[in-house]
């Protein structure tokens, strides 16, 4: 340990960082950093460690072997890994750990084929839980959820950010718009955007307003597009709405062989405890995938989707090099 630095214990390192960020990173993205570093001081505590001071490259190494052998995913640990090297850039600020420590956090390098997402919720899923409840709940708020979160792809948190005054029915499109500090959207005003709605979708938008939306506020007196007979649906019960959606004993047999009264997943929020049930996150990558599988240009989902093209290219587009070469043939035909 160098003399240089000053004694320091890994949850109040955590708890002096997280301070320090909350000026400049939304809430949801300070949970977010929050629970990949308790995970990182758990372990620290097995560990034996209790001054930061004592971290070393191998330390961190050892850390990301351990969450290897626990079956963590390998594009998970990159993508925590950026975390924990902003955190020891942190500590190395307030001499908490050796100098350059940051450096020492090895960023996996991965592959295209590597940095794609597992995507096992597949669009032509989500197009039959639609079909399904265009059937059997059609313009419910459930239905609207799923419709929206598909067919523009968005995040969660700017669905639960639209107002009533954000829906365009007449011009057919929704807002998505940065309101600072009650609903603010991922990219901040970066995030801010018009998007196009077909015209089918207006028309179940519009028979759930009519017909299904409680006519509520929320405690800023704003007036909510996806609402409860108590106001502005939060992220949370709009997430666990889309883990219930998506069981499969919702609209068709259950493929796991379990009673479901004895089903822990059919519980009051406990739906993702379905090993098939799947989270917003996966309804908008199925979105991303469905709009790239029809070619529309990368930019184009990048504008609708609000992430940049790498990403979309990258973790989004599965399209085989011959899928794309017969896409762009028939752009090409007029050249003949």
């Amino acid at each position: 340990m160098s003399d240089d630095l000053e004694p320091l214990g890994p949850e109040k390192g955590v708890e002096m960082y997280l301070d320090h960020r909350r000026g400049s990173l939304h809430q949801r993205t300070i949970q977010a950093h929050g629970y990949r570093l308790k995970q990182f001081t758990e372990w620290l505590d097995d560990e034996g460690i209790t001054n930061l001071n004592d971290l070393s490259g191998r330390t961190i190494e050892r850390y990301f072997a351990d969450r290897r052998r626990d079956g963590v995913k390998e594009t998970t640990i990159r993508g925590n890994s950026y975390t924990y090297r902003a955190f020891l850039r942190y500590c190395e600020a307030i001499e908490a750990v050796p100098k350059d420590l940051h450096e020492k956090v090895l960023i996996p390098e991965l592959d295209k084929h590597q940095l794609a997402r597992d995507h096992d919720l597949r669009p032509e899923r989500v197009e039959d839980l639609l079909d399904h409840y265009r059937q059997f709940a059609y313009a419910s708020r459930e239905h609207v959820i799923l419709e929206l979160l598909f067919h523009v792809g968005c995040r969660v948190g700017a669905l639960h950010a639209v107002d009533l005054s954000d829906y365009h029915p007449d011009e057919r499109y929704l807002e998505f718009v940065n309101r600072e500090p009650s609903t603010p959207l991922k990219n901040d005003v970066h995030g801010e955007r018009p998007v196009a709605l077909s015209e089918r979708v207006v028309d179940v938008v519009e028979d759930y307003r009519r017909v299904n939306r409680p006519d509520v506020s929320d405690e800023q007196g704003r007036r909510p597009l996806v609402a409860t007979s108590r106001g502005r649906m939060s992220i949370s019960a709009i997430r666990d709405t889309v883990y219930r959606m998506t069981r499969p004993c919702e609209y068709g047999e259950c493929p796991h062989d379990r009673d479901p009264d004895a089903c822990e997943a059919m519980k009051t929020g406990r739906a993702s405890k379905c090993p098939s049930s799947r989270a917003p996150h996966d309804v908008r990558a199925a979105a991303i995938m469905r709009m790239r599988g029809l070619d529309i240009p990368a930019e184009v989902v990048s504008a609708r989707v609000n992430a940049t093209q790498e990403v979309i290219e990258d973790y989004y587009d599965e399209r085989t090099p011959r899928e794309r070469m017969e896409q762009r043939r028939s752009k090409l035909e007029v050249l003949d």
